[in-house]
């Protein structure tokens, strides 16, 4: 298996060319001697139910999983937290204002950003929005619908990480 810092060839500190390998999450320069440590960037899901227990579900504009279902989320933007990241992103995506965003498990996943493998850790909250009535497709959606928990089938989602979240929030709630 690559190094997850393969593609990193120069130091990003003295931008040395003998940016080396140091163990199985950095690499270290032999000239300056900076070690840069191989973290996973943070990325939200959001789980969003009506009052008929049904799930907001999405589908992908964009790759990767382009056309697949998904849920509302995306990566945290520096200085935010997860629940205003959470927010924000399902502001952006459906037009929804979250009211309260409630922490319920993490994963971790690969996500290909134009061909290059992001390791994040996603981290899933349950959320209340201010008024359902209202959403639409935005950003990176394409469609986005309510989906009857009894009907949602986790292998039509296209991301991995939201696949295994979804098996583990449909047997906490079904």
């Amino acid at each position: 298996m690559k190094h997850p810092l393969d593609q990193f060839q120069y130091c990003p500190k003295c931008g040395s060319s003998h940016f080396e390998v140091n163990n199985e999450k950095s690499k270290k320069c032999a000239d300056c001697g900076f070690v840069y440590y191989f973290n996973p960037s943070a990325a939200t899901v959001a789980l969003i139910l009506n009052e008929k227990n049904e799930l907001l579900v999405c589908r992908r504009a964009k790759e990767p999983a382009k056309g697949t279902l998904d849920l509302p989320g995306g990566f945290i933007d520096m200085d935010e937290t997860g629940e205003e990241g959470v927010a924000r992103e399902v502001l952006e995506e459906t037009g929804l204002k979250v009211k309260q965003a409630i922490y319920q498990f993490s994963l971790p996943n690969i996500y290909i950003y134009s061909g290059f493998p992001v390791h994040t850790l996603d981290m899933f909250f349950l959320c209340t929005v201010e008024d359902m009535s209202h959403f639409s497709a935005m950003d990176d959606v394409a469609d986005s619908f309510f989906l009857p928990l009894s009907e949602i089938r986790p292998e039509d989602f296209g991301l991995d990480s939201v696949r295994r979240g979804l098996i583990r929030f449909l047997s906490q709630h079904n």
